[in-house]
């Protein structure tokens, strides 16, 4: 095969490629599956961002050496905070694909049926369903509040009291009682997100089946349950002078 052949097949391959990701967001089936897989990555970095959160409970010491770990996590070979940014960027990613699909897929709903309905009968509507939209809109303002709070320590801080100590921002910063209010409020719409995500990426990606919607719907409340409550662990706790 010459050299041109090669570069005609590679540049056919790439094209193929281009066109069926293009097929697979131009569709609602593409859409919605975007959707849980984006998702699903997000979910899981609120699991393990949970699970890491509940390191204050072993001290100032501990905290602080997770929080120095997450800066030095694969290096060498990566630089000094770089993996950390990577996870970042990868979040971001995530964040503006779902939030972008979600858009399109309300804006095909509302123009599938542009005249509204005289009377609305909720069937088999719960409350997370029916907060989807609302509940996205409050977690992503709470997103924008946090980085403030505290990877910035814009907000939320008394006067000169934002310092080096990882552990030390997070006991005086949910010490303000209204920012520990915020902090709570968002996670109840947290809560609702992920209890109707996790079900609706069951439905998405091919899980159904009467016998195991059950087991569906115990395993959406039980990750949304354990994710909210290892959030809330720690304001709770420093409110409560559980952790100073």
């Amino acid at each position: 095969m010459s050299r041109d052949t090669a570069d005609a097949g590679s540049t056919l391959a790439r094209w193929r490629c281009i066109a069926a990701w293009y097929t697979l967001w131009s569709s609602t089936i593409g859409k919605k599956a975007i959707m849980a897989a984006t998702g699903l990555l997000l979910i899981g970095f609120n699991i393990a961002h949970a699970f890491g959160s509940l390191k204050l409970f072993l001290g100032e010491a501990e905290f602080n050496a997770y929080a120095h770990w997450l800066r030095t996590m694969a290096s060498p070979p990566l630089a000094h905070g770089q993996a950390l940014w990577m996870a970042r960027a990868a979040l971001l990613a995530a964040v503006t694909l779902h939030i972008v699909t979600a858009v399109q897929l309300t804006v095909q709903s509302y123009l599938a049926r542009p005249t509204r309905y005289r009377r609305h009968a909720m069937i088999q509507a719960t409350l997370s369903s029916r907060t989807m939209h609302w509940g996205g809109l409050a977690i992503l303002g709470f997103v924008i509040f946090h980085l403030l709070h505290f990877t910035w320590g814009q907000v939320g801080f008394p006067p000169g009291q934002y310092t080096e100590s990882v552990y030390r921002n997070v006991v005086r910063g949910f010490s303000v009682w209204y920012a520990s209010l915020i902090y709570l409020a968002a996670l109840a719409a947290l809560g609702f997100h992920i209890r109707h995500g996790v079900w609706s990426m069951f439905q998405t990606l091919g899980f159904v089946g009467a016998r195991r919607e059950c087991l569906y719907l115990g395993v959406s409340l039980a990750v949304a349950l354990g994710v909210v409550l290892g959030y809330a662990a720690v304001p709770v706790a420093v409110l409560l002078g559980i952790v100073r």
